[in-house]
């Protein structure tokens, strides 16, 4: 977020507003707020007058301080769904960036897979225990993530990404004509 970039002005609101409802919630002053963090106040006033870019680091140290996820202060406050957070974290040079997906917790680990299907090719995963999940990121092609049951089939193209329980038997399916190409996180 150390770049000035006019795609950012959102997320530099989210955090000016989650920052002052998460800090008012604590029942922290802007003062406390910024001992327990080791962030100026004024630097802390500038954030939640949504004035300021700010580091990542220097966010980092206040979402420690008010004991959330760096995640809690950049998503959108008004989402329903608090795990997908699709923000602009941070822009370099042009075309450089990191965008925060989505988050998801985890009590004991997360397994990063990178995957490449062939057209047609189908990987087939039995149900996981309850209380874990997937992630899926498609870099190319298009997945169709199929389950059990009767729940539909959902497609996720290029740039996307799908999240759900997994607890149910469910299958990765390559039904295109290119190489399918995804990253996939199983959050136990």
């Amino acid at each position: 977020m150390h770049k000035e970039n006019a795609q950012r002005a959102p997320v530099l609101q989210h955090v000016s507003q989650n920052v002052r409802r998460l800090r008012n919630s604590a029942g922290l002053s802007q003062t406390a707020l910024a001992e327990k963090s080791g962030v100026s106040r004024r630097m802390l006033v500038a954030i939640e007058a949504g004035e300021k870019n700010v580091s990542l680091a220097t966010l980092d140290r206040v979402a420690e301080a008010l004991e959330v996820a760096f995640s809690d202060l950049i998503q959108a406050p008004e989402l329903a769904d608090h795990s997908r957070i699709n923000e602009l974290a941070w822009a370099g040079m042009p075309g450089s960036k990191a965008v925060l997906l989505a988050k998801a917790l985890a009590r004991r680990e997360v397994e990063l897979w990178e995957f490449s299907l062939e057209p047609g090719d189908v990987y087939a995963s039995e149900a996981d225990p309850e209380g874990w999940s997937e992630q899926v990121y498609v870099v190319e092609g298009e997945l169709t993530v199929a389950f059990a049951g009767d729940e539909p089939p959902r497609l996720v193209g290029p740039g996307e990404f799908f999240m759900f329980p997994s607890n149910q038997p469910h299958s990765y399916r390559n039904e295109g004509d290119v190489t399918l190409r995804f990253v996939r996180n199983v959050v136990l």
